[in-house]
């Protein structure tokens, strides 16, 4: 690592110079460092904002799910079985799908040997269960705060390895010329009492794992920290992918977590109030016809947690759209109450379908209110929100319908490269995902990735960086537009925080769930035109807020090329799928008594095999539809794979 400082607008610069550069220390980014150093890339360091904020470290649900190939007992797997559940999720690469198959194995005894709880039988075997769009039982759990686990045993990894870690630094501009990466630039978030302070990073590679866009929305259950960065990446050309494609679910507010198995299956009531918390309303009961079949589809929702359209019209996915009717629509709030039964009587558990009732009766939880169930079945879960303040025996939780994981993303090859030349994406970042994805297969497609990168590099593009003076011939121009922004936007006065909350609003109600196109065309241009005058539309009056400026541009950006996404996914004829309705007045409506605005279309798969993919030019998008890459099923008898491998190594 070399260090030099530039001047450029009055502004002392500390370049740093190195081989790779991994933005953001979730548990992809750690593992891309670890694996980098183990590897033999040694001149490599950590860039992040706050080394523990982020999704991995702060996010779960009542029992987070690892998705692996099955390594116990007789039930028969394989990698192309496996590939092929990935495949099948709709707008999947299939080489891409088969790597995360292959080294599932090898990035799980990974996390297990670095002292993730994972559980094993008396065996060693890593039992699995059935997870959500699994045909297998290649699920595993090590408990609430699986990420959290994984994202601490690779930061202690790190550590062990001396790998140098810039903190309190934030990503504002992705630097590249003629389709190759340059390096980034980044403001300081600490040190900016009377002018802004700026750090540039010199680099061949860059493995950007900023997670996924959360800042662009409002009802979000992304924890508080994690705004993501890709706009800024589309901004430099880096080319998106399924943009489309996001998972949105119920999730608590305040804290954010999603409120997913248990907390569903105990059964707890759904009550909305108006503003002040007063006039309380069972409002479920509106809509279903009896309250067993209210509770089955409340029991449901907990494994078929996220929004999935194809449950809307007779399944448990109608919660979600009834939950958003009270929140976004008639502008209320919405609890679920575990100190009461539903309508606030003694169950008759036998109004249950046979499903739900036989897997409490396993469970030996026919008894008692929901949180005496929860705590029955699960104290874990009861645990979290105690230790967050929130007792759920005295209290209810607020919830909203969120957008929790984007599955689409920056688009990547099979060694996670971008279209830009050594700029990779890890984590979910990386659109490795379709419209349908099983339950944890995003924790593991963070550490296949992140190891495939790493193992390009290693192998492909070790040396060193451009030249000090070339780095800033070629660089100046975008660090100059960077640096211009603070002395631009200086007020007496401030509205980056109405213009921020504002927009993630707008998003939320316009481009997650529920989508209609000729909404999601005003906001598009109302989002392109603040783009267009953003320097002398915001305002802030402190050097504090600079950060939340610099987000913002970044937030705006996404959300014009994601809503752009969205609109031509429209024009070319999609439908509803996935977690997404669109708005179709020649569709049909779950119930009569719904707003016409729920009229929709399945698509029924009709665009699972091509790929939306999408490249920000002169401020517009321009759109590629192509088919999906088939599963690959090369040659591999064992003597013919070895001689080629002896012969050139050449597996890149």
């Amino acid at each position: 690592m070399k260090h030099d400082i530039v001047n450029i607008l009055g502004y002392d610069i500390d370049v740093y110079t190195m081989n790779t550069i991994v933005v953001g220390s979730g548990a992809a980014g750690l593992n891309a460092a670890a694996r980098l150093h183990s590897f033999g890339v040694t001149d490599i360091a950590i860039v992040t904002e706050h080394i523990n904020a982020g999704t991995s470290r702060n996010a779960g649900s009542d029992k987070q799910t690892y998705y692996k190939l099955t390594i116990s007992g007789s039930e028969p797997d394989s990698v192309v079985e496996m590939a092929k559940t990935l495949f099948s999720g709709g707008c999947v690469d299939g080489d891409i799908a088969l790597v995360e198959a292959v080294l599932s194995v090898r990035c799980f005894i990974r996390l297990c040997d670095l002292g993730v709880p994972f559980p094993a039988n008396r065996y060693g075997e890593y039992v699995g269960y059935k997870t959500d769009h699994d045909p297998r039982r290649r699920a595993t759990s090590a408990g609430p705060l699986t990420s959290k686990l994984m994202t601490e045993a690779l930061y202690n990894d790190v550590l062990s390895k001396n790998i140098k870690i810039f903190n309190n630094l934030q990503v504002i501009s992705v630097l590249t010329t003629e389709g190759k990466i340059l390096g980034i630039l980044c403001l300081n978030l600490k040190g900016n009492k009377s002018k802004p302070k700026f750090t540039a990073f010199n680099c061949k590679n860059v493995i950007y794992a900023t997670g996924g866009p959360a800042g662009i929305y409002a009802d979000s259950v992304y924890p508080f920290g994690q705004y993501g960065a890709s706009g800024i990446a589309f901004e430099a050309g880096v080319m998106g992918r399924n943009l489309t494609e996001w998972q949105y679910g119920l999730a608590s507010i305040k804290p954010r977590w999603n409120v997913s198995g248990t907390y569903m299956q105990v059964l707890p009531r759904f009550i909305s109030t108006n503003k002040n918390g007063e006039n309380s309303h069972e409002f479920l009961m509106d809509y279903f016809k009896d309250s067993g079949e209210m509770m089955t589809n409340i029991f449901k929702k907990g494994y078929e947690w996220p929004f999935d359209v194809r449950k809307v019209i007779g399944g448990s996915s109608i919660i979600d759209i009834l939950v958003y009717i009270e929140t976004c629509i008639y502008g209320r709030r919405v609890f679920l109450d575990f100190t009461e039964n539903p309508l606030k009587q003694p169950l008759d558990f036998k109004m249950l379908d046979k499903e739900a009732f036989e897997y409490l009766d396993k469970a030996g939880a026919l008894f008692g209110t929901p949180v005496e169930r929860l705590l029955h079945m699960n104290r874990p879960a009861y645990e979290f929100y105690l230790s967050r303040g929130i007792d759920l025996s005295k209290q209810p939780l607020e919830i909203a319908l969120c957008a929790q994981h984007n599955n689409g993303g920056i688009a990547v090859d099979k060694w996670w490269q971008s279209n830009i030349e050594g700029f990779f994406a890890v984590g979910e970042v990386a659109a490795t995902h379709g419209v349908y994805r099983p339950g944890g297969s995003a924790l593991n497609a963070g550490q296949v990735g992140s190891t495939r990168a790493a193992q390009y590099i290693a192998a492909n593009r070790m040396g060193e960086a451009s030249d000090i003076h070339e780095f800033v011939l070629k660089a100046s121009d975008k660090i100059g537009k960077m640096l211009a922004m603070p002395e631009k936007v200086l007020s007496n006065t401030s509205n980056i925080k109405q213009l921020w909350e504002d927009a993630q609003k707008s998003m939320s109600r316009v481009g997650a769930a529920v989508r209609n196109s000729a909404q999601i065309y005003k906001l598009l241009k109302k989002v392109k035109l603040q783009i267009s005058n953003f320097d002398s539309l915001v305002k802030v009056n402190d050097l504090s807020e600079l950060p939340k400026m610099y987000r913002l541009y970044d937030i705006l950006i996404s959300q014009f090329v994601y809503l752009s996404s969205m609109s031509n996914y429209i024009k070319q004829g999609g439908m509803s799928r996935g977690s997404a309705l669109y708005s179709d007045v020649e569709g049909e409506k779950p119930d009569d008594r719904l707003p016409d605005m729920f009229r929709f279309k399945l698509d029924n798969g009709k665009y699972n095999g091509l790929i939306q993919e999408v490249v920000l030019k002169n401020g517009d998008c321009e759109f590629i539809w192509r088919p999906v890459h088939e599963i690959p099923m090369d040659d591999d008898f064992f003597e013919n794979v070895w001689r080629s491998y002896r012969e050139n190594g050449n597996i890149y």
